[in-house]
């Protein structure tokens, strides 16, 4: 029989990038449940766009600020379908040197070239859907 002429753009299995750092991806285990990534290596054409779930407050956070040459949405949202804006959780975010403390469902749009982060986790009482789109084929950072 032959192949479906588009199933190689619907993604269901996890992938884990080869650039990121073995390091990292042990630490990231411990809170961070990666539920999917998909970028150019995954669907060659595609732009870079990762999902999961924050569990908990992990015991270490990394607390660096990095750019993109794209611009990228962050979200971040609550795992309550009955109050779907209420995140249940409380998130430090930066932006360059704006703190912004965030307790609401919420997408945040960065600009290309703005430093953004650290993105640190203070409270979960319950799972937070987390996403990241960035517009080019693949995740990459600048400090």
């Amino acid at each position: 029989m032959a192949k479906s002429k588009y199933e190689q753009y619907i993604v269901t299995r996890p992938y884990t990038p080869k650039e990121m750092d073995p390091e990292i991806i042990k630490e990231l285990e411990e809170w961070n449940h990666l539920i999917l990534w998909m970028d150019n290596n995954v669907v060659p054409g595609s732009f870079q766009m990762n999902c999961c779930w924050f569990v908990k407050v992990p015991d270490k956070q990394s607390y660096f600020q990095y750019k993109h040459d794209v611009p990228e949405i962050i979200g971040l949202f609550g795992s309550d379908y009955q109050n779907p804006h209420d995140m249940g959780a409380e998130v430090e975010f930066w932006m360059e040197d704006e703190k912004f403390i965030i307790n609401k469902s919420c997408m945040i749009f960065i600009p290309a070239g703005i430093k953004h982060c650290p993105l640190i986790l203070k409270r979960v009482d319950r799972p937070i859907f987390h996403f990241t789109v960035v517009t080019s084929p693949l995740y990459s950072m600048s400090k």
